[in-house]
C-alpha cells in the first residue's frame, strides 16, 4: 500500500468514472469496493469508495454528493514516454465530453483535471542552457496537447 494517495470526491458518478478510468490505463485494478449500507446518507448499495490502482497508482474515489466540485487547482499527471503515449491517454481522457484547456491540460467527462505530459519536458524546461530552457517554454505555452517534436525543435533553436 502507498503511503499517500489521491483522494477525489465525485457528486454521484465515481463509479462511472471509475470504470472509465480503468478501461484507460493499462495495468489496472479495483483494489476495494465499498458500497453504502442500509442507513447511510446515500442510495441503498450506491457505490460509496472505490480504491483503484492506475498503471500502479492508488487513487481513491468517492460518491460525497454536491457541494465540492472538481478544479483545476489538483489535477493528476501522467508521464509519457513517447508522442504516441500523449496522443492516446490525451484521445481517452477527452472522451464523451472532455475539455482541452492548455499547454498538456485537460478536463475529463467528469471534471476532473489531468496533465498529459511527455517526461523529456522536465528537463527540456530544466536546461542549464537559460535561452533553450525559454524557447521550450514559448513554444509549450503556444500548445494545447503537447507535441515532443515541436518541443525539441525548440529546444534546438529550430
Amino acid at each position: 500500500m502507498q503511503k499517500i494517495s489521491p483522494f477525489i470526491w465525485f457528486d454521484n458518478n465515481a463509479e462511472e468514472a471509475m470504470n472509465f478510468y480503468l478501461s484507460i490505463f493499462k495495468n489496472s485494478k479495483v483494489i476495494r469496493v465499498a458500497k453504502n449500507p442500509p442507513g447511510s446518507p446515500g442510495p441503498e448499495g450506491h457505490l460509496l469508495v472505490a480504491s483503484i490502482q492506475l498503471d500502479g497508482q492508488e487513487i481513491i474515489l468517492m460518491n460525497g454528493g454536491p457541494g465540492h466540485p472538481l478544479t483545476d487547482a489538483i489535477s493528476l499527471t501522467i508521464n509519457c514516454s513517447s508522442q504516441q503515449e500523449v496522443d492516446y491517454y490525451w484521445s481517452k481522457l477527452l472522451d464523451g465530453g472532455g475539455q482541452e484547456i492548455a499547454c498538456g491540460w485537460l478536463k475529463d467527462k467528469f471534471g476532473l483535471y489531468w496533465q498529459v505530459t511527455p517526461t523529456m519536458l522536465a528537463e527540456l524546461i530544466g536546461d542549464p542552457d537559460k535561452a533553450k530552457a525559454a524557447r521550450v517554454m514559448q513554444a509549450m505555452m503556444k500548445m494545447v496537447k503537447l507535441d515532443i517534436g515541436v518541443l525539441k525543435a525548440a529546444a534546438d533553436g529550430k
